[in-house]
């Protein structure tokens, strides 16, 4: 969780802060949890959060799940975090540093929960934004459709599917995709999300995939191939274009999600206004994340990172 002056001036970030969360947006899956309520069925037992760390969003789950319950309401209740960034530890939170797009990460996650499916996944996922659009939205749709596919093969029919996505012109292609597998898709945007972001959350309700298909995750296999049998195959992208026919557009359902009272993520609020002490500095719960690229830069700096001549 950075520390620039928007940050000071946000007041997620001051809360999270000060109620421990390792980032602010632990209150983005609070605030969908208020309307969808998916984190208080009590039959949840089995979660998989994908792309997890630093952990903010396995955080909140394990609060949901444990915090509060008696022994027998938490029997047999499983949290997975899922990373390649190393993550501090959570409380009931097993922690795996994989790769998501893996077969052998499916294996250990279904090991972990004893070859039973998960009831919920979500992933909070998003690459390094480089301010081109386009190819922002295309990476994060990539990054989806990779979580998507170990979904598909680790969540139970009737399972809930929650993840980041960016909105743009693209998206109905997203949209249509995701409502061959599920019952229910709705797009999204929590309070504490900036409205000044494209940053929403698709929220799939009702997993329920085509009876005579059967997900086969092959580390050697394309999204094509890996949906192959599946109708939203015929969404994939060929080298060669079919036919042009005009294919009904597919629009879902958007939502606001926060009560009244959430604060506003884009506004200034003045410390005066509030009883408690917001000035109050904490440690942080968590060192910072080391990007996969930054010991490739601290070498280039030292000089002993040279292009081949």
């Amino acid at each position: 969780m950075g520390k620039n002056s928007k940050d000071k001036r946000d007041m997620y970030y001051r809360k999270a802060k000060e109620q421990g969360f390792r980032a602010r947006s632990a209150f983005k899956l609070l605030q969908l949890n208020d309307d969808f309520h998916f984190l208080d069925d009590p039959n949840l037992k089995r979660v998989v959060d994908l792309c997890a760390a630093p952990g903010s969003w396995s955080q909140v789950l394990s609060q949901k799940l444990f915090d509060g319950k008696t022994a027998e309401e938490i029997k047999d209740r499983k949290i997975v975090a899922v990373d390649l960034q190393p993550m501090s530890p959570i409380n009931h939170v097993t922690t795996l540093q994989a790769d998501i797009t893996h077969p052998k990460t499916l294996k250990r996650i279904l090991d972990l929960f004893g070859n039973e499916k998960a009831d919920f996944v979500c992933s909070d996922g998003a690459p390094d934004v480089t301010g081109l659009h386009d190819l922002d939205e295309y990476v994060q749709q990539q990054l989806i459709m990779s979580a998507l596919q170990l979904t598909a093969c680790i969540l139970k029919k009737g399972g809930i599917f929650v993840a980041k996505i960016f909105r743009g012109r693209d998206i109905d292609m997203l949209y249509s995709q995701l409502g061959y597998l599920f019952d229910k898709v709705v797009c999204a945007k929590p309070k504490s999300s900036r409205g000044t972001s494209l940053e929403a959350f698709i929220v799939c309700i009702g997993y329920n995939p085509p009876s005579d298909w059967v997900s086969t995750l092959d580390v050697n296999s394309s999204v094509e191939e890996f949906f192959s049998g599946c109708h939203m195959s015929k969404l994939s992208i060929h080298d060669k274009l079919p036919s042009w026919q005009e294919d009904e557009r597919t629009i879902a359902k958007f939502m606001s999600c926060g009560n009244l009272e959430s604060f506003d993520s884009d506004a200034t609020y003045h410390l005066d206004d509030f009883k408690e002490d917001l000035n109050t500095s904490l440690d942080p719960v968590q060192s910072p994340t080391n990007p996969p690229y930054k010991k490739a830069l601290e070498l280039k700096r030292s000089g002993k990172l040279t292009r081949a001549v």
